[in-house]
């Protein structure tokens, strides 16, 4: 499929969903990355007017509020810039001590809360950007990225996303940058997860029965293993049922 029929398909779906949910339009966390990027740019095609990028800036890198900023400006797209240091401040300071990821899986989830408050204010939907790369391993937060209305990029691998991104004009220096969630200083997502992106999506679309095996039996397990150990992500609760 040419990138430019891929483009039209999200578009419309984008449309459609927040029609479907009666919505105005959708909020969305433009975090300086290439997924939020994409994201954001694609609700402006869709919605015009009515969407609004939220940069959150939390003890992350300084480049990415700017790589942010730059896209929002160079794509018309309406922001707020919302800084969250002092929430998490008051977080820790409140909270009994705990581990780096414990505490790190904060800033998401108030950037969850914080995408809401402004989806409740406007009647828009929260667009989230996870891809279909993360998503199939649970590399996203629970209740934080992964708590969102919609998900248009979730049946696109990263490397589709990177071409998307290409597509669509996204400046240069934000598609090259290595991925990261900013949890914690020099955090990329390749490094915490064991895996690229690339070795990621092969394996993905060797399990799918849609490529050759071109990664090592290593790299194999640990994909299976975090799909697995994330099952539960990709779930509603489980809800006990009683027998009567």
């Amino acid at each position: 499929m040419s990138l430019s029929r891929l483009c039209e398909q999200i578009l419309t779906w984008i449309k459609d969903k927040v029609e479907q949910a009666k919505a105005k339009g959708g909020v969305v966390g433009l975090s300086g990355g290439v997924d939020s990027s994409v994201v954001s740019v694609l609700c402006k095609k869709a919605l015009g007017k009515n969407v609004l990028a939220v940069v959150m800036p939390c003890y992350n890198n300084p480049l990415d509020e700017k790589h942010a900023i730059q896209v929002a400006k160079e794509f018309d797209i309406k922001f707020e810039v919302v800084p969250l240091e002092g929430v998490y401040d008051k977080f820790l300071e409140i909270l009994p001590p705990g581990n780096k990821l414990a505490k790190a899986n904060i800033k998401p989830r108030i950037r969850m809360i914080t995408l809401y408050y402004f989806a409740n204010n406007l009647n828009y939907l929260v667009v989230g950007t996870g891809n279909k790369s993360e998503i199939s391993v649970g590399y996203f937060t629970k209740y934080g990225d992964g708590g969102a209305d919609i998900f248009p990029l979730g049946g696109l691998l990263k490397t589709e996303v990177i071409e998307l991104a290409r597509y669509l004009g996204i400046p240069r220096a934000i598609i090259e940058k290595a991925p990261s969630a900013g949890l914690w200083p020099g955090q990329t997502d390749e490094g915490e997860m064991g895996i690229t992106y690339r070795e990621l999506d092969e394996i993905i679309l060797y399990m799918e029965g849609k490529g050759e095996k071109k990664f090592s039996e290593d790299k194999l397990k640990k994909a299976k293993e975090l799909i697995e150990k994330s099952e539960h992500k990709r779930k509603s609760p489980a809800i006990f049922s009683p027998e009567r």
